[in-house]
């Protein structure tokens, strides 16, 4: 299980206040990458693909196993308003041991699969890079219970 950290790019904050993103009802995904590209919250337009200051996707470990290409789609996603708190939750990302899984995933760009630039979000901090092959992996959102984002005003 990895317990990492979720940092959220720059840019991809900016998006979620020009019609980009309608984080109620377009399809998230959560590309890995390797560690040969470390992502950082200063890039200002991360993409997984080209078009962007950073095409991710170049960076993704060999898909096979239980790691489909482009990674895994979250699943149960809500973005709700409850007590003046905004909140994104989703089910925690699980991919089940297999032989042919991928053995260096370090990171995890969380990414718009509906918005033809695919445009990203965040990142998830593996900690180190995972071997897949080894056992289960499971990232958990942490939280209450499985919130990727509130935004708490103050």
């Amino acid at each position: 299980m990895a317990n990492g950290d979720i940092k959220w790019f720059s840019g991809g904050l900016l998006a979620l206040g020009t019609k980009v993103h309608n984080l109620a009802s377009d399809t998230l995904k959560v590309g890995f990458i390797t560690s040969a590209a470390t992502p950082a919250i200063s890039d200002t337009d991360p993409r997984w693909g080209a078009g962007g200051s950073v095409n991710f996707s170049s960076s993704q470990v060999t898909p096979g196993g239980n790691y489909a290409t482009c990674g895994p789609t979250l699943a149960s996603v809500t973005f709700t308003n409850v007590s003046n708190v905004p909140t994104l939750r989703a089910t925690d990302i699980s991919i089940a041991q297999h032989a042919s899984n991928p053995t260096n995933a370090r990171w995890g760009i969380l990414y718009n699969d509906t918005d033809a630039s695919k445009r990203a979000l965040a990142f998830l901090d593996f900690g180190s890079a995972r071997d897949l092959t080894a056992g289960a992996f499971t990232f958990n959102f942490g939280g209450a219970g499985t919130d990727i984002l509130t935004l708490t005003q103050s």
